[in-house]
């Protein structure tokens, strides 16, 4: 770029480098999402297309970006996982937050029609998501992020299950449901879905449940007893010195080759991780081809 007297205004540019050997979490969320289901009718208290759509959007932010290791969402929000090793964009947090977030949306709207063929986007409604990045120091920090995420999906899938359907069902008005259900505990919410409408509780869908969680597919190993911490999770945060270039190269290409799944599992035990330790170490694991 060639010199000039307006160069200096790039001396007002401020660094905004995020700190090394720490997970970075890219989380999503939904701009004005209540009023945008309400205008194209999602259906109350889940809407499994509008999940879906969630979900599609969110692989593909992992396909694009293999330095992702790991993305977790629910409702309108979804969290992306960078390992401590990563080095993308140097670190620079408005670069990762913008493109997350622009990638996303850039999917969710253009794969909206597969999953609401019916109901075309509107100009004066369209989606859009905000984004901020957290660092977290160490594995169990960003367990513990993860299971904060999974319980909060918990409870609130619980409380909006027998919301609605005290409204829909039982005919009740909003104040009123949201009046009785004030105070409740997770035990009241499943004694009035069983003993008033039926409904156990246990018996719903995984994915209201647990939400989505998004990783590489590798081979499964077997889980191991353990007491404290795994050994993935000890040597991963011991700081090692960054990968170089080709090595970040190799590892983009090896994570690449895997298959990206959408499960709906428990990832606050110790089990999950165990079988996935490619996931806290950052290193790739063996392709299910590889064994054959």
């Amino acid at each position: 770029m060639a010199n000039s007297k307006y160069e200096y205004v790039k001396s007002f540019e401020q660094p905004d480098v995020l700190l090394p050997n720490t997970w970075i979490v890219v989380r999503i969320d939904g701009r004005g999402f209540h009023k945008l289901s309400d205008r194209y009718g999602f259906v109350k208290p889940n809407d499994r297309r509008a999940l879906d759509l969630m979900n599609a959007a969110a692989v593909e932010v992992m396909k694009e970006l293999p330095d992702l290791c790991l993305a977790y969402g629910v409702s309108d929000e979804y969290s992306f996982a960078f390992h401590p090793s990563c080095q993308l964009f140097e670190r620079r947090s408005a670069k990762l937050v913008t493109t997350i977030v622009s990638t996303f949306t850039a999917y969710y709207i253009y794969l909206w029609g597969t999953y609401f063929p019916n109901t075309p986007l509107q100009p004066a409604a369209l989606p859009s998501f905000d984004g901020r990045a957290v660092m977290y120091p160490s594995s169990r920090i960003l367990r513990d992020y993860m299971s904060w995420r999974q319980v909060d999906c918990h409870i609130n899938n619980l409380y909006n299950t027998t919301f609605w359907t005290m409204v829909l069902q039982g005919g009740m008005s909003n104040t009123d449901a949201e009046q009785e259900l004030k105070g409740t505990v997770s035990s009241d919410k499943n004694e009035i879905l069983f003993k008033r409408f039926g409904i156990n509780y246990n018996n719903e869908d995984e994915i209201y449940k647990k939400g989505s969680v998004i990783y590489r597919q590798y081979q499964l190993e077997d889980a191991q007893p353990k007491s404290g911490t795994s050994n993935a999770e000890e040597e991963e945060d011991i700081p090692s010195a960054p990968a170089s270039r080709s090595q970040q190269d190799k590892i983009r290409k090896l994570r690449r080759k895997a298959q990206v799944v959408v499960d709906h599992v428990d990832i606050i035990k110790d089990e999950f991780w165990q079988r996935r330790p490619w996931i806290l170490s950052g290193r790739p694991g063996k392709l299910p081809t590889e064994a054959q």
